[in-house]
């Protein structure tokens, strides 16, 4: 592609990927207005499948940035979350399709039956209540009898919601798994991941990089063929999220390289954290400045401008790939 047609392609990748969030809000909170709610959920599936096939990176970006920086509308932002990386982690499993439909749609409806709850408990800074502990137990097994009420027949799909907080198998090896079992090992381990990522009224998010090492750290979650993709798709520093430059400089991460944490970066504050005229690109697979630590969202004071970052992003992988 060239660059003289990044601003066309990339003009309305923001308002996508909020028309897409907005459009499971009202799927979420009112699933019974919503007329054919099969076919629209399906509709949403296929936006996202686009939208992640089109540019991985630039989706990346937009989620970390988005679920770090607002809990309006906790709920669907955590599905958008929870069902991008299910998608990403589908095809990083090469998993067979049916398989990948039913995880990404357990992903996004997982906690339609607390759609409303989570939303509150998003904002809320005092610990659950009685009936707030009784309503989120019982939410997966209100979400089936929910989902089985809107014509939802997708008998994995159902099992995988049903299961999403049940302990996970002690054998890890996917291959080993049937079907039901393999997507909610999945599922539960993306969605922790997701809500250490994403904050809270009573705490802040985590850096994406706490959050996979709690994932993907521990001794006993090497061979856990799930942490290992997780880390493997998306890393210590994915797109999205903020770093610390050796030279000072904070950074955001535009886009992964061809080596593990060794990003596309653009620094947006010196080492005084004074805002920059104008982000600077590093790539640094090629050498310094390296990155020297994650930083949590809440760290970071300089406003961002998405388009621009999206955009520069991909004149960042374009310049990468040119001979040295």
């Amino acid at each position: 592609m060239a660059l003289a047609n990044a601003d066309d392609e990339y003009e309305d990748l923001l308002s996508q990927w909020l028309d897409l969030e907005a459009a499971l809000s009202m799927l979420l909170l009112h699933p019974v207005l919503v007329p054919e709610f099969n076919a629209k959920l399906r509709q949403c599936d296929q936006w996202l499948q686009e939208i992640v096939g089109h540019d991985t990176d630039a989706a990346l970006y937009l989620m970390f940035q988005l679920a770090s920086t607002s809990t309006a509308g906790y709920s669907a932002s955590h599905a958008l979350v929870c069902a991008t990386l299910c998608q990403i982690l589908a095809q990083e499993l090469q998993l067979p399709r049916h398989e990948r439909e039913s995880l990404v749609r357990a992903a996004i409806t997982m906690n339609i039956a607390m759609t409303a709850l989570q939303n509150q408990l998003a904002l809320q800074h005092e610990p659950l209540s009685s009936e707030q502990k009784r309503a989120v137990a019982a939410h997966p097994e209100q979400g089936v009898a929910q989902l089985e009420d809107l014509n939802i027949r997708d008998d994995l799909w159902l099992d995988v919601v049903a299961a999403h907080h049940a302990t996970p198998p002690a054998r890890t090896t996917l291959s080993s798994l049937p079907a039901e079992a393999r997507l909610t090992h999945i599922l539960a381990t993306v969605d922790r991941y997701a809500a250490m990522i994403s904050p809270r009224k009573s705490r802040p998010g985590r850096t994406a990089s706490d959050s996979v090492r709690a994932i993907a750290g521990q001794p006993e979650q090497q061979d856990d063929d799930v942490a290992v993709a997780l880390m493997r798709a998306v890393g210590l520093c994915p797109p999205g999220t903020f770093v610390q430059l050796t030279n000072g400089d904070t950074a955001v991460v535009l886009r992964r390289s061809e080596r593990v944490n060794f990003p596309l970066v653009a620094s947006v504050a010196d080492a005084h954290g004074e805002a920059l005229d104008a982000p600077v690109l590093y790539h640094t697979v090629r050498g310094q400045p390296q990155v020297a630590a994650a930083l949590a969202r809440s760290a970071v004071t300089t406003n961002i401008n998405h388009h621009m970052m999206v955009r520069l992003g991909l004149y960042a992988a374009q310049v990468a790939r040119q001979p040295q």
